[in-house]
């Protein structure tokens, strides 16, 4: 896979994207981070690439010309896949749209600055916008930095084991169940007995009915939009029971 970013930072995104499970994913050559700078291709003896809105009022906006061709040079060495602006404005980024992403060859990566970027680079160039909370930064590499995590751990080969992918929270529409570790210094203290079993049916039962229940708790919005089969609403109708006579049961 392939991922080109616009941005006045692409330094930025050269090291957000060289750590961790991207990182070894580019180290295995699962995918490609690649930066372009607009102010490189900026003409004047400035490079500017902002300038003043019309019909005034405060802060400056990306101009057109040099992200036109920055966008240009990128697709000649080689981009290609759909642009998509990291915005406050567009649809809330989710995993399911990592999962697709990950599916595709490769696509672009637009960081804004400044009040954003002028809107008629937007209707031309720009397939779709993304947004990865409701608030506002100063730019959209952070918002790049997320989206190019998210999607790289998703590559075959990036993760050490292919199923921590499948059990992350909103793999399945519902949240992570509780996970605990061979500590050396707790030992199994606070560990519930059924991980401790060796029962693996039971265990996926625990985690099931904890990952409904979490959700429950921490993201009923989630369980709103969901079809729940009758085993699942089984668990879950266990839970809640549990909670309402001991609310610190697990």
């Amino acid at each position: 896979m392939r991922i080109d970013v616009l941005t006045l930072f692409p330094d930025f995104i050269a090291q957000a994207a060289g750590v961790g499970v991207v990182g070894r994913a580019a180290e295995r050559g699962l995918i490609t981070v690649k930066g372009w700078n607009p102010r490189d291709y900026a003409t004047g003896n400035y490079r500017r690439v902002d300038e003043r809105p019309f019909g005034g009022g405060p802060g400056m906006l990306m101009l057109p010309e040099p992200l036109e061709t920055c966008l240009a040079a990128a697709r000649t060495d080689g981009a290609s896949g759909p642009v998509i602006y990291l915005s406050p404005q567009g649809p809330r980024f989710t995993q399911a749209k990592a999962r697709a992403l990950a599916a595709t060859p490769g696509f672009l990566l637009l960081c804004g600055r400044y009040e954003g970027v002028d809107e008629r680079f937007l209707e031309a160039h720009v397939d779709e916008e993304l947004s990865i909370g409701d608030y506002v930064l100063s730019g959209g590499e952070l918002g790049a930095a997320v989206v190019i995590d998210a999607v790289g751990r998703l590559l075959d080969g990036a993760l050490n084991d292919a199923a921590s992918a499948v059990q992350d929270s909103f793999e399945d529409g519902l949240l992570d169940c509780p996970h605990y570790t061979r500590s050396e210094r707790l030992g199994t203290s606070g560990v519930p007995d059924v991980l401790l079993s060796g029962d693996h049916a039971k265990i996926a039962r625990w985690r099931r009915q904890q990952s409904l229940g979490r959700t429950w708790l921490r993201r009923p919005d989630l369980l709103a939009r969901m079809d729940l089969s009758r085993q699942d609403r089984a668990l879950l109708a266990e839970f809640i029971a549990r909670q309402v006579s001991s609310p610190d049961s697990p």
